[in-house]
C-alpha cells in the first residue's frame, strides 16, 4: 500500500504532506505535489496533515481520482521528469511540470 495525491492538490500545493515525511517522498511538481510510489514507506503522516483531503490510501481513491494513481507513479518516470527513483526530495528535484493527467484536469476545472 502507497499513498496517491490527487486533484485535490492542483493549484494548492500546501506543502504541509512534504514537511511531515519522514522518507522525503513527496515532490513538487508544477501544480502539485506528487508521492512516489517505491518511497512511500505507508506512515499516513502525510494524510493527516492534508488541509484539502487530496491524499487517499492507493486502494481506497474514488472512483473519479483513480487515474492520479497513474501520473503519481508516471510523474517520476520518462513519462514527465526521468528523475526514476530520486531517494528523497530536495531543490535538485524540483520540477515545473505536471503529469499529462493534472494538467488535463487543471484544463477541465478551468473551463467549468
Amino acid at each position: 500500500m502507497t499513498y496517491v495525491i490527487t486533484s485535490a492538490c492542483i493549484n494548492i500545493k500546501d506543502a504541509a504532506c512534504q514537511t511531515v515525511c519522514p522518507v522525503e517522498c513527496i515532490y513538487e511538481g508544477g501544480m502539485m505535489m506528487y508521492i512516489h510510489p517505491d518511497e512511500c514507506i505507508s506512515c499516513g503522516l502525510c494524510l493527516s496533515v492534508c488541509p484539502v483531503d487530496a491524499i487517499f490510501e492507493d486502494d481506497d481513491i474514488p472512483a473519479k481520482e483513480i487515474a492520479f494513481k497513474a501520473a503519481n507513479a508516471e510523474f517520476f518516470q520518462a513519462v514527465v521528469t526521468g528523475w526514476g527513483s530520486p531517494g528523497g526530495y530536495s531543490d535538485r528535484f524540483r520540477s515545473d511540470l505536471d503529469h499529462p493527467t493534472v494538467r488535463e484536469r487543471a484544463l477541465t476545472t478551468i473551463d467549468n
